[in-house]
Order: structure tokens, then sequence, then C-alpha cells
């Protein structure tokens, strides 16, 4: 079987797809991570420096993706699918590169749930990759979705928010049983994603099943009245005793 990939950036999705290939025993030999600078309507953005210590927990090689600033190149009259093209752009080179160090791809991980507009910018890729696409989120329903990953021991932590309903409060919050019935009611009252599916709110897997290591952080917290995140002041392995 040839090598597969996957696409990670340290959240819980990406986490997710990864973990689910690994219990079905696929050959992943890379972790890929996209740095978008400036915003990005293809990835997930917060946070993304940590996906390096992520990979040295889970024990896989990782390859960051580095590419110019996305707002540069736009224009004024660039329609979003074409952003999003030129944005799949430089994940496609790197992923070609890998291809020819590997020997080929045989499969790539995504942690797609219900956009469209990403997925089929990857499947499109994965088919000039002649790679298979594994996305085991794909149009799970969220609530069992959320309790999938914390029955499996997934430590999963908020890293930005932006979303009415969502305060300062949540930043750094632990997603468990009781935070996830939060955001249903949220769900109800605001139509937050209870996934953060809209990007209402952005996560770090600090801990899981896939992870020889917990990730721990100090931080600080900035917010604006609308939106925030961690800022990290220090992260590092903690002792796998720790837990």
């Amino acid at each position: 079987m040839d090598p597969w990939v996957s696409l990670f950036s340290g959240g819980k999705d990406s986490a997710w797809a990864l973990y689910r290939a690994l219990e079905r025993d696929a050959p992943v030999e890379r972790l890929v991570t996209v740095h978008p600078s400036g915003e990005s309507f293809m990835y997930h953005m917060p946070a993304t420096e940590l996906a390096e210590l992520a990979a040295e927990s889970i024990g896989i090689p990782l390859v960051d993706v580095r590419p110019a600033d996305f707002e540069a190149g736009a224009t004024d009259d660039e329609e979003s699918g074409a952003r999003g093209d030129r944005e799949l752009e430089p994940l496609e080179a790197a992923l070609e590169a890998l291809a020819e160090e590997l020997g080929g791809i045989g499969g790539v991980t995504a942690g797609a749930i219900e956009s469209s507009y990403q997925t089929d910018r990857i499947e499109a890729m994965c088919e000039r990759l002649d790679a298979e696409l594994f996305a085991p989120l794909w149009r799970a329903n969220p609530r069992e979705l959320a309790d999938s990953m914390l029955d499996a021991g997934f430590e999963i932590t908020i890293v930005r928010v932006a979303a009415a309903g969502l305060d300062e409060s949540w930043l750094g919050r632990r997603l468990d049983a009781e935070a996830f019935a939060e955001l249903e009611e949220l769900n109800e009252a605001y139509g937050i994603h209870i996934l953060g599916e809209g990007g209402e709110f952005e996560t770090l897997v600090t801990d899981g099943p896939h992870m020889e290591r917990p990730i721990r952080l100090e931080y600080e917290t900035e917010f604006d009245g609308v939106r925030g995140s961690l800022q990290i002041t220090d992260a590092w392995l903690g002792d796998s005793d720790s837990r």
C-alpha cells in the first residue's frame, strides 16, 4: 500500500481524521500543515505552529507549507471559488513533491465536516494525485461526533472564538460533555454549530490516544468583545505519566 498523508492543523477535526485512519492501520507517513498568513478561505489558522509539538507526540514527521499571504494576491473582482483554487495551489505542490519522495501517495486524510467549498477542492486534488480521500467526519451527526471524540479520550481546548454567545470565558476552555451541552443551547439561540464548522470557534487537541505525550500550554487571552484568541506564551510536551 502506498504511503498516506494527513492534512493536519492540530485542531480536533484533522486530528480525528488522522486518528481514525491510524485505527484502520492506514500507513500514514507524513503530516502536512499549512500555515496561512493573513485570512484564509481554505485553512484552519490559529495555533498551527503547535502542530510540530503534536507531530512529535504522535511520532509522524511533519511537513510545513508556508504560502505567501493570500490576501496580498487577492484582487477586487476575485470570486471566492477562484480564491479557494489559488489557496490550494501551494498545498498541492507540496503533496506532489511528497509523492515523488515517497513513491506515491495512496491516501489523504481530511477533517471536513460540512463544507463543500473545501471538500470539493480537496477531493479534486486527490483525484489529480491518484490518492484516496479519507474524510471520516463528512456529514456526520455533530453531537455523535463530539461524543465519539470524548469517548476516545480526546482533550480539546478552544483557542479562538468568533461568534455571538461565545465570550472570553470560552477561551482556553476544554470541550467536555458539559461544554457541548452548552454549545447545543447556543446552537438553538444563535445558530452556532456545536463543532464550530462555521468558524465560530477553533480548537487544539492537546492529548489523545494517538499521542504519546500531552501538550501543555501557558497563555494569555485576547478578546475584543466579539472575537478573541489565546496568545500562547509557552508550549511543551508533558510527561506521559502526568495525564
